[in-house]
């Protein structure tokens, strides 16, 4: 059991890691082309450059763990049916119960690793690099219009609404171009607060520079005050660095835990929290994709040689392995788009895979 064991986990190991380098080696190269024409650029040097490819290694080890176990895999299972050595094990007692529970085991160790690398690793070498770029540029890119944010505060008269909006992030964690609206208890607007720039404390408390208030009465007549300026203003806001930061961070910086606390934020404050709650459940099932795949390479070492030669099926893995990326994408957007239920959307390619896979291999153990 323990020789068995040894011989298909080298094997199979040997394989993937073979793969993935190769896959590691053209993303490399083709992340260190697309940042050659910023070489130069705002002091960015090539040595910078080379450090931004190489804090996005980890990401790609997360998004072509999948793939590489699936390549893998196929590659390792069917070189030993081919060598007639799989069909030795099976005559040895190799039976299919033991060898699905062999690759499970396995897929479950690459699932962990996968998790690991793409939880804590990948997220911090993203926020670097993401760092580094908004050092050359200056600033942390939002989206157009700047990001949105929601705040809320109890008063004597009820509770308080804010709408924040925050056009540019600095690399050092301020903040420019902030407009804060405050809403009353019956949802009529009362302030507006605009801040050229603003630095956010660690006990959550807004520094507003530059500040300029706009108030309207609360009567049956609103009408307008005059402006009021200052230079400095301290806000205190439930807002947080952490939950400022997942929103102008892109989503691939953020680990599973701050996915979640930040879609909690958004569903708490009656913000869409969809995208984030089908990225959240995407992010936490997406190594057990490394056991799917597994499952679906197994049924691989039932075929004859004759029934293809090893780069027919290498290929084969190949095109398996594009189709579950793509279908993986597309119900992450049709999720989005039909207002899916998110586990359901972020499961589904999973699930079809792994019964795919588990249909073939019981089919081929009982007529092949």
């Amino acid at each position: 059991m323990r020789t068995i064991r040894r011989l298909l986990y080298r094997e199979i190991l040997g394989a993937t890691g073979f793969v993935m380098l190769a896959f590691l080696g053209l993303f490399l190269f083709i992340d260190l082309v697309g940042e050659l024409d910023n070489v130069g650029k705002g002091g960015y040097t090539l040595a910078q450059a080379l450090l931004v490819c190489a804090l996005q290694v980890p990401g790609h080890v997360y998004e072509l763990a999948p793939i590489g176990v699936l390549i893998g895999a196929i590659y390792a299972l069917a070189r030993l049916a081919q060598s007639s050595e799989f069909t030795i094990l099976r005559t040895g007692g190799l039976g299919p119960g033991l060898a699905l529970k062999l690759l499970a085991q396995l897929g479950l160790a690459m699932a962990a690793v996968t998790f690991l690398v793409g939880d804590f690793v990948a997220p911090w070498c993203d926020t670097q690099a993401t760092v580094l770029e908004s050092i050359r540029k200056g600033r942390l890119d939002t989206e157009r219009g700047g990001v949105w944010l929601r705040d809320s505060r109890m008063a004597e008269d009820g509770e308080h609404r804010y709408t924040l909006n925050v056009g540019i992030a600095r690399d050092n964690g301020a903040v420019e171009k902030v407009r804060i609206f405050e809403f009353g208890p019956k949802g009529e607007l009362r302030t507006r607060t605009t801040a050229a720039r603003a630095t956010i404390g660690t006990d959550g408390v807004w520094q507003l520079d530059d500040v300029r208030i706009s108030q309207w009465s609360a009567d049956s007549t609103p009408s307008l005050a005059p402006d009021q300026t200052l230079d400095h203003l301290r806000w205190p806001s439930g807002l947080t660095r952490q939950v400022v930061a997942s929103a102008v961070l892109p989503l691939h910086t953020m680990s599973t835990m701050a996915l979640y606390t930040y879609m909690t934020h958004l569903a708490e404050n009656d913000q869409s929290a969809q995208r984030y709650e089908i990225k959240f459940w995407k992010k936490a099932l997406y190594p057990l994709a490394c056991l799917v795949m597994m499952a679906l390479a197994l049924p691989f070492a039932y075929l004859h040689a004759r029934s293809g030669g090893l780069s027919l099926k290498v290929f084969g893995g190949i095109l398996l392995g594009i189709s579950f990326v793509l279908l993986n994408n597309v119900t992450g957007h049709l999720g989005l788009l039909h207002q899916w239920t998110p586990w359901l959307a972020a499961s589904l390619p999973s699930v079809l895979y792994l019964l795919m896979s588990l249909g073939a291999f019981s089919w081929l153990v009982r007529y092949r």
